[in-house]
């Protein structure tokens, strides 16, 4: 199956081919406007120009699923597990390589509290996409690496602040994954600037939205308290809307991760992906 962009240039090419029997300006164009759309695809999280993107599901449920990326971070990820405990609702956490292996104890209890994980790359390189294929796909089987340890298998992949790229559809079916983005974000810059970010979502959330939010420490240390509250604040205000916050699991149709069965054969890997809540013992 061919990608849109694949697609797209083919009807440039061809066109641009074409309009040189009529004017070469114009010809220029269209090619000139194909490079430009080529460039900037990467940057729209949404937009599946390289390869498919899931960033939404099910709109018909009256519910979202919630997500948060960076972590685990020691100073912020226990406390946020406590307050989705006390909310009972479930998350997934796209973790980096570097961080799991460095915090084992709190990969444990993300899945103790039934929640699951999905894979954010191992270092983290804003530009990871544009990097050479045997990179992307280096930065990803590092962090399965890390999860095998665990006895998970993360098959959802979020790149680092959502860029795509030409080489990452190749690099996900090599490694046995598939892209999940999110379709309501609070532009927090990794939660550089918390101020607002529950207004930012409650102003933008839609049924069959995917929230991303960071469970990473604010970059001022005095902030982590009002970085909670802000998170209470959109749990809350999920609630007065009326949205109900299921397993991403649940609200795309595929499983985000797999357990490792008594064969090593694949397993879905978590109760929240079972019964669509978190542990709340």
């Amino acid at each position: 199956m061919f990608s849109l962009a694949e697609k797209v240039g083919f009807i440039s090419l061809s066109g641009a081919g074409l309009l040189l029997f009529v004017d070469s300006r114009l010809s220029v164009l269209v090619l000139a406007g194909f490079i430009t759309l080529c460039v900037a695809a990467p940057f729209f999280p949404r937009f599946g120009f390289y390869l498919p993107v899931i960033s939404r599901g099910a709109g018909n449920r009256n519910a979202v699923a919630l997500t948060f990326d960076d972590g685990p971070d020691p100073e912020v990820t226990p406390f946020l597990l406590d307050r989705l405990r006390q909310h009972g609702v479930p998350a997934t956490f796209f973790v980096t390589g570097r961080k799991a292996a460095k915090h084992p104890e709190l990969i444990k209890q993300i899945l103790l509290r039934g929640h699951t994980l999905g894979n954010h790359s191992h270092t983290h390189n804003n530009l990871l996409m544009f990097s050479g294929s045997k990179t992307i796909i280096r930065e990803i089987e590092a962090v399965q690496e890390v999860l095998d340890k665990f006895g998970v298998r993360a098959l959802a992949f979020r790149p680092p602040v959502g860029i795509t790229g030409p080489r990452l559809g190749p690099a996900l079916r090599k490694t046995g994954g598939y892209l999940v983005n999110f379709s309501c974000r609070a532009f927090d810059g990794g939660n550089r600037w918390i101020q607002g970010l529950s207004e930012k979502i409650l102003k933008r959330v839609r049924s069959g939205d995917i929230i991303v939010l960071h469970d990473v420490r604010p970059h001022k240390p005095f902030q982590a308290d009002d970085w909670l509250d802000e998170v209470e604040a959109v749990l809350l205000g999920l609630e007065k809307k009326g949205l109900a916050i299921r397993p991403l699991a649940d609200m795309i149709g595929r499983p985000v991760m797999v357990e490792k069965g008594p064969r090593g054969s694949g397993v879905e890997g978590s109760r929240e992906m079972k019964t669509g809540k978190a542990d709340t013992l």
